[in-house]
């Protein structure tokens, strides 16, 4: 079916034919309508925490292996407005992990590919690309308004940190992606306090810095939740091809102020079913986040 013909054949949603859920004002049922695109996961959640997601806005910061994912996944979840923040164009290298890396897209903005990419599965929502690098001169700009949620999906410290710390001193939701890179088995994901989590030395550095430099205390829970794996990190392998070579950078964007392949003291490998894992794991502690008060099942998160 063709998709003018589905948004034609939108139609208000109820538990019972002509009932206004309990939780729902006559004004709010008779302005909210579901797609038919959402109806499976409508049949999962019912109409009040359906319409919560789409009066929702989500940030997501970072669109790479993680952020990429979550996105998506938010998108497909009828998450009303998403903000999606990268700086990086799509390179080669990314093409094993990140959704938006196809042929003939390396070079692009991955804020404005992601943001066309989610459009074609919901074209009634918000998505909103902004091209920056977040860091304590973008922040200000970045957070003009402040989302109801944010996902970080850094994978640099010294931002990551930032961002942290900034979302919990201004009582922002925040949800963290730890280290995702060099491991195999996505059945060794987790969530839990960010003060707490185990194993990846990742989130120990995060911690550590957040404990220094911005008052978090030296125990107990940061009060931020956050996705890790209990799967310890395995070391890059050299590689030899290009002739013996191996690894070179080609970003298209070349050398910047905020990224240097060149530069960096170790490359980790990835693999984009562990990556995609963590930003689903985000994305579903999001969605469970915005409707718990809607929602009539119990819901369980592992950071509560």
């Amino acid at each position: 079916m063709e998709l003018n013909a589905l948004q034609n054949n939108s139609t208000p949603a109820s538990p019972v034919p002509g009932e206004v859920p309990s939780d729902m004002t006559a004004k709010e049922f008779e302005t909210y309508k579901l797609h038919r695109r959402f109806d499976r996961l409508g049949r999962l959640i019912g109409d009040p925490s359906m319409k919560k997601l789409m009066d929702s806005h989500v940030m997501v910061i970072g669109l790479g292996g993680v952020g990429s994912w979550c996105a998506e996944m938010l998108a497909h979840s009828g998450v009303g407005k998403l903000t999606l923040i990268d700086f990086d164009e799509i390179c080669v290298t990314n093409f094993n992990r990140q959704l938006h890396a196809l042929q003939g897209m390396v070079g692009q903005q991955k804020a404005e590919a992601v943001a066309e990419r989610l459009r074609k599965i919901n074209p009634q929502a918000e998505f909103i690309p902004v091209m920056k690098f977040f860091n304590q001169d973008s922040r200000d700009e970045i957070f003009a308004t402040f989302p109801d949620f944010v996902v970080d999906a850094i994978d640099s410290i010294t931002p990551k940190c930032q961002l942290l710390a900034f979302c919990h001193a201004n009582k922002i939701p925040v949800v963290s992606s730890t280290g995702s890179a060099g491991r195999l088995d996505p059945t060794r994901i987790q969530v839990a306090d960010l003060g707490e989590t185990e194993i990846d030395p990742f989130a120990k550095a995060v911690r550590r810095i957040l404990r220094q430099q911005y008052g978090f205390s030296d125990k107990g829970k940061f009060g931020i939740p956050a996705v890790y794996s209990m799967e310890p990190p395995t070391e890059p392998q050299d590689l030899k091809y290009d002739n013996g070579k191996g690894f070179k950078c080609v970003c298209p964007q070349g050398n910047n102020t905020f990224f240097n392949c060149d530069n960096r003291n170790i490359i980790m490998g990835s693999s984009g079913f562990v990556t995609g894992a963590f930003g689903m794991a985000c994305a579903s502690y999001v969605v469970k986040e915005i409707i718990k008060d809607t929602f009539t099942a119990p819901i369980r998160t592992s950071a509560s």
